[in-house]
């Protein structure tokens, strides 16, 4: 009889060493798993081990692509209007977008003008167009002011020449920029016949000529007349500059302006065309708008970076 009494201790004693261990388990694997969801993001992750907010995407910075600034859009309101003023190195893809987001969405329509960079951010900045186009990245107070510059394209400013210009070699860096300066004033010093050399230039509000002194001039002054054989151009236009050309004038402009010109010749520069990868004249084009953005604008740059918008600015460079 004491040996079943034995024997029921011992199984009883099991019985509550097994319910003690099971306890255990159940604790540990619970204690484990919150553990695990706090590591992994669970729902403790918001309380205990927040994350750090994410940076946003600053749009008017130059590597941004254009896809970042608003989503393509689906459907645009019949009756929109988009108004674009600004540098007249972006008319053609200005012209280019216009028919094609008009033609994508009917009923609305894009107004383009070109006065210039300076001009196109003075009206945006005074609430007279909706998107200033620049050829030029922003410049201090224009952030300050709620502007944002969304990139569009990369273009290239060509040296170019008269058809009738006698002058048929190429020019160093360091000889365009002596040119632009005033120090070469003859095409005799840079291999050329003798006379003298005509510089036609853009006037200061022009995107292209401010980037120009940067790209070319390294942020240098151009010539000051009377002393250089400088003119300065009364008007930011492309047509009434190569008109001015003659047998011995040379000045630049946006690539895609010239580059089927039948009456002015481009130099290269050390060799080098506008159509090079590694041409040294390179620069951005964007589109600024004023924050908040209006939904019009965020509809027409949303759609400059669709497949469609970036199809119709590629086909103005071929």
């Amino acid at each position: 009889m004491s040996q079943k009494n034995e024997t029921g201790t011992l199984i009883a004693a099991l019985v509550i060493t097994l319910v003690i261990l099971a306890g255990g388990f159940w604790w540990f694997t619970r204690q484990s798993g919150m553990n695990l969801g706090t590591l992994t993001g669970g729902e403790n992750n918001s309380t205990q081990n927040p994350s750090p907010p994410t940076q946003p995407v600053n749009p008017g910075t130059p590597a941004a692509n254009p896809n970042t600034a608003f989503a393509p859009p689906q459907t645009v309101p019949s009756g929109t209007i988009v108004r674009i003023a600004g540098s007249t190195s972006m008319v053609q893809i200005n012209q280019a977008l216009k028919q094609s987001f008009e033609q994508q969405f009917q009923g609305t329509t894009v107004e383009t003008q070109a006065g210039g960079s300076d001009q196109g951010i003075r009206t945006l900045l005074t609430g007279g167009t909706d998107i200033a186009a620049i050829s030029r990245p922003l410049i201090s107070p224009e952030p300050s002011q709620g502007l944002v510059a969304v990139p569009v394209t990369k273009d290239a400013i060509a040296i170019v020449v008269g058809e009738q210009n006698p002058f048929q070699r190429g020019l160093t860096q360091a000889q365009v920029q002596q040119i632009f300066q005033g120090q070469i004033t003859n095409w005799s010093q840079v291999g050329g016949t003798s006379e003298r050399i005509r510089v036609i230039n853009r006037p200061p509000v022009s995107g292209t000529r401010q980037a120009f002194q940067e790209l070319v001039l390294n942020g240098g002054e151009f010539g000051q007349p009377p002393n250089t054989n400088i003119v300065t151009m009364q008007r930011d236009a492309t047509t009434p500059i190569l008109r001015e050309l003659g047998s011995n004038g040379i000045s630049y402009a946006t690539y895609s302006q010239v580059a089927d010109q039948q009456t002015v010749r481009i130099v290269p520069v050390d060799g080098l065309t506008p159509q090079a990868a590694n041409y040294p004249y390179q620069r951005e084009l964007y589109y600024v708008y004023k924050q908040p953005a209006t939904p019009q604008v965020q509809a027409f740059l949303g759609y400059v970076g669709s497949p469609q918008g970036q199809g119709a600015i590629a086909a103005t460079n071929q």
